[in-house]
C-alpha cells in the first residue's frame, strides 16, 4: 500500500508539472503573436517600376556589317546614368537571344556600370593608371547642357566570352555608341573599361584605349568598321 505522504507528493509534482506546462504554452503563444505582429507592422513595399517608354537601339548585323535602328518599349528610369544602363542592357539582351543578328553572350548583366561625365574640352592622352570619376561639379565649367562623356564598364566575363575579330568587336562598340546617342543626345564621347580598368582591346582587336565619338555610329546607313 502506498503511504499517504507519497500520494500527496505525487499530486504536488503532477500539479507543478501541469502548471509549468501551461506557463510554457502561454509563453510560446505570446512569442508567436509577437512574431506575427512584427511581420504585420513592417509591410512589404512594392518595388518601384519605371514607366515603359520607347527606346531606339542601334542593333549590329553581322551579315552586312551595319547598324539597324530598332524601337523597343522598356522601363526607363529618370536618372540618365540608370537610363543609359537600361537601354544598353536591352541591347545586349538582344545580342544574347537566340537568332541574334550579332551573337554575343552575356546579356544585360555584362554592363557593370555606366557613368556620365562632363566631356573634357581637350583630350589629353589617357594614362594607363588614370582614374575615372563622376564629375558632376565640372558641369559649371562646361555648361549644364554641355556634351557628356559616357564611361561604360563591362564585366570581365563579357570580354572573355566576346567573339574575337576586328569587325565583330567594333560592331559591338559602335552599336553601344549609337544607342547612347539615340537615347541620350548629349552623350558625345564614350570610353570603355573592363572591371573598372583600362584594357588594350575588347577581345584582342577593337581598341579600348581610345575615346569613341558617338557620331561615328550615326543611324540610317549603318556604320561599318
Amino acid at each position: 500500500m502506498i503511504p499517504r505522504y507519497q500520494k500527496i507528493l505525487f499530486v504536488i509534482l503532477l500539479a507543478a508539472s501541469l502548471a509549468m506546462g501551461g506557463v510554457l504554452w502561454y509563453l510560446l503563444d505570446r512569442a508567436h503573436q509577437r512574431l506575427l505582429t512584427g511581420q504585420d507592422s513592417a509591410p512589404t513595399r512594392a518595388p518601384q517600376v519605371a514607366p515603359a517608354e520607347q527606346a531606339t537601339l542601334l542593333v549590329a548585323n553581322d551579315a552586312d556589317g551595319s547598324l539597324v535602328a530598332q524601337v523597343q518599349s522598356l522601363p526607363l528610369p529618370a536618372d540618365p546614368g540608370a537610363r543609359a544602363r537600361a537601354v544598353l542592357g536591352k541591347l545586349l539582351d538582344l545580342y544574347a537571344a537566340e537568332g541574334s543578328t550579332h551573337p554575343v553572350q552575356g546579356g544585360a548583366v555584362s554592363i557593370a556600370q555606366v557613368f556620365l561625365l562632363a566631356a573634357p574640352e581637350s583630350k589629353p592622352a589617357a594614362s594607363q593608371g588614370a582614374q575615372v570619376r563622376p564629375v558632376a561639379a565640372s558641369r559649371a565649367s562646361s555648361g549644364a547642357n554641355g556634351p557628356l562623356l559616357a564611361v561604360v564598364n563591362f564585366t570581365s566575363n563579357f570580354a572573355a566570352g566576346h567573339p574575337s575579330g576586328i569587325e565583330t568587336e567594333t560592331l559591338t562598340l559602335l552599336s553601344i555608341c549609337g544607342t547612347l546617342r539615340a537615347n541620350l543626345p548629349r552623350v558625345a564621347e564614350v570610353r570603355f573599361l573592363i572591371d573598372g580598368q583600362q584594357h588594350p582591346t575588347l577581345a584582342g582587336h577593337a581598341d579600348l584605349t581610345r575615346t569613341y565619338l558617338t557620331a561615328e555610329a550615326a543611324p540610317g546607313e549603318g556604320a561599318k568598321p
